[in-house]
Order: structure tokens, then sequence, then C-alpha cells
């Protein structure tokens, strides 16, 4: 059988598998197997192959990562710190600091990646908006816009480290490029749901500002975070070059958290650290732990398998156009699995392995931003979202209502993606 059509298939079985509630994790390092399996290495070779995935400093170093973030979830989603950013927003914002509030809460809690984010922010876009007039519908879906829109380049998120995991790319090159997809997220978010009533929106009541060291509080771990993760791995290349990319920015960003979190665990009082064990044992993040591990352990053995250079060879004499493989595979992945890690695990390996490669003339930039960016649409849109299950839950929602205003908001960073992906790809990147 042909290559593509191994790896087809396999595609559509894990998304199959995670639908009919298989863990993705579980799903994602069966489907390698398989992969490797077929490609004729026999079960020597696919055991021997997991070995060397289980191995590999990447991914106990990823885990890490995202094992000190859940730490970092837990401080900003407190109510105290939530309150103190709403405050800020009434405050600064003036007379439209009510509508700044609404979209800034959900913006800033999301800034730091949890399971079910949104639910942590839903009471305080309802308290921003509580009169009855204002539809529920409305509300939800700017809670879960709003919470999404970093997810895009914002390095603590788990879809990026791994896309970088994936690309061979400098962060400050991987942020350039996706930045203005959150701009045309908030932008179209703004102009979609909240310019419509910004005169009902308005505030003429004066609203008494949260003090310098509150709102200190909570940006410096950030700060530490994204400092140490842009500016230490230039700083790792040129004291132990032998380190891979990759690896250096894993190294960056445990020292920045590490740092981070020493404010946090001595602001939380007594028992922090216990506390801390205690989050990381629990079922959401050891759910997003075996997710993450199977995305690494499914890239692995599909670079194993060296199935990719003849199923690109394959695709480009298919006929079928480029853009629609670089846009659809992550789009589907998204939409049925609802996880941003989802569909940068699922799909990203495949458009990797056919990047520079002489049939296809893919770039690396312009397939990430517009992979990424279909990718990301097909999660917002996906029912089985998280964030999209506990916003409907919170506000009684349906899920046509929320996609009344999702799908909209999706089609500017779409068209943004869409055009630098042209400009890139005629520049040969």
């Amino acid at each position: 059988m042909d290559p593509l059509i191994k790896i087809l298939i396999v595609f559509a079985a894990m998304l199959l598998a995670n639908r009919l509630r298989l863990h993705l994790g579980i799903a994602l390092v069966l489907g390698g197997l398989a992969l490797v399996l077929w490609a004729g290495r026999g079960w020597d070779g696919a055991w021997g192959d997991l070995l060397y995935a289980l191995q590999q400093a990447e991914l106990w170093l990823l885990l890490v990562v995202t094992a000190l973030i859940f730490e970092f979830g837990r401080h900003m989603a407190e109510e105290r710190n939530a309150n103190i950013l709403m405050r800020a927003a009434r405050a600064w914002g003036g007379r439209h600091g009510r509508a700044l509030s609404l979209m800034a809460i959900p913006a800033a809690i999301g800034l730091v990646p949890m399971p079910g984010g949104a639910l942590f922010s839903a009471p305080l876009v309802d308290r921003a908006a509580p009169e009855s007039e204002w539809d529920a519908a409305w509300k939800g879906a700017i809670n879960y816009w709003f919470r999404h829109v970093w997810e895009y380049w914002w390095p603590v998120f788990p879809v990026v480290i791994v896309t970088l995991s994936m690309f061979d790319l400098e962060i400050w090159t991987f942020i350039a490029l996706q930045f203005p997809l959150s701009l045309a997220a908030l932008l179209t978010g703004y102009w979609v749901m909240i310019r419509p009533h910004l005169s009902r929106l308005a505030d003429h009541r004066e609203h008494e500002a949260p003090m310098t060291a509150d709102i200190g509080r909570i940006a410096f771990p950030l700060a530490v975070v994204i400092l140490c993760t842009l500016l230490l791995p230039g700083l790792f290349s040129r004291l132990t070059p032998e380190l891979a990319l990759q690896t250096r920015k894993l190294l960056a960003m445990i020292i920045g958290l590490g740092l981070g979190l020493i404010p946090i665990l001595r602001d939380s009082g007594p028992n922090a650290q216990r506390r801390f064990f205690e989050n990381l044992l629990n079922r959401k993040a050891a759910s997003l732990l075996g997710t993450i591990g199977g995305v690494i352990i499914f890239k692995i053995l599909l670079e194993q398998s060296e199935l990719l250079p003849d199923a690109g060879a394959q695709l480009v004499a298919s006929g079928m156009p480029l853009i629609l493989i670089v846009a659809l595979l992550p789009f589907i992945a998204g939409l049925v699995t609802g996880i941003a890690i989802g569909f940068a695990g699922i799909s990203f390996p495949l458009l990797a392995g056919l990047i520079g490669t002489p049939e296809t003339g893919l770039g690396l930039a312009s397939t990430l931003v517009l992979g990424f960016a279909f990718g990301y649409a097909g999660m917002m849109f996906s029912p089985v979202h998280l964030c999209f299950v506990l916003t409907r839950g919170y506000f009684t929602i349906s899920i046509q209502s929320v996609l009344r205003y999702v799908i909209p908001c999706s089609l500017g960073p779409l068209a943004v993606a869409g055009t630098i992906y042209a400009l890139l790809r005629g520049a040969g990147w």
C-alpha cells in the first residue's frame, strides 16, 4: 500500500479512536506504533523505536515544563487576582471600562493555560454585564473567544512548545510570524461582539484602580518566564553549542518557570509546596501530561517509520493543491480532538515532513502559519473543546448560539494567515 494511504488511514483511525473516547495520548502512541509496523520494521523494530522515543530528553523536559505551568494557571485563576484585573480594566478604561473588562478578563486569565480555564473567567465576564438584557450566548462567546486569543504564539502554551519542537524556528521568529494572528483575533472579536454594543456598555462612574503592587504581584512571575524563554536560549547556544535547539528552549522555560514560581509559592501561604504537588496529581493534569507525551512519541515514531518523504512526493503527484493539504489536515484534527495540542500533534508531524522537499516546495514559515491558523479554527469550532463545553454549561447556551459569533470572529485570523502564507510562499519561505 502507498505510504500516503498508510499515513492517512492511521491519521483517521487516531481521530476516530479519540472521538470514541480513547485518550488522545494513547491514540497517538498506538498510531505511531502502527506506522512503524506498517513500514515493515516488525515488532522488534517497533518496540526499539518506542524505547528510543522514551529515552529522548525532549520528551521529559516538555513534561516538566507543562507540570510547572499548571501552578501558574492556579495562581492566575485565584479570585483575588482575577478581581484585581477586573478593577484595573474598569478604572483604566474610563468610559469604556466595562467593554474593556469584558475582553481583558478572559484574555488576562488566558495568558496562563489550564484545562477548562474558561470556567474561571466565566463568572467575571457574567459580572461585568450582569443585567438581564444581555444575551447569555453573547457573554458566553466573549468568554470563549477572548480566552484563547494568545494561543497562537504565547510561549507558555503547550501547543506552542510542541509546535516549536516540530518546526526548526527560533522563538523570536515564531512570535513574529504568529503575533499578527492574535491581533486579528482581538480586532475581529471586538468588531463582531463588542463594537455593536459600545454605547450600551458605556460606564460613566469612576472606579478605583488597584494598587500598583497588586498588579506587579500578578505580572512579575509571567514577566520572568517570558524574559527567560526569549533570552536564555541565545545564551545557552554560546555556552553549550552541543545542545539541540529544542533542548535549549525547554531548559530556558524550566529556569524561567522555576524562578517565576518562587514568588507565587511564597505568596500562596503555608503548605503551598504540598498543594503544588497535589495539583500535579489530579485527573486533568495527568490527562494533559499524557496527551503531550503522546504527541512527542508519535512525532518520533513517525520519523522512525521513514514514510514521510515518499508521502510528500505522492501528495504532489496526486494533483491536490498544496494549500488544501496544509489547511485541511490541521483543521480536521482540531475539529475532532477539540484541543490545540491535538491538531498540532496529529497533523504537524506530517506537514513538517513535507517541508523543504523538492516534490512539494513547501516553505517552513508559510506552512506553519497557515496550518496553525486552520488547526486553531477547527479547535474553536469543536463541540468537544473543553472550554466550549464549560462555557456552554455555565451560561446554559447552545452550540449554534456560540458559533454564531465565533465563526465570523475566526475569519479575521484566517484571512491574515492566508495573506502571510501568500507573501511568504512567494518569497520562498
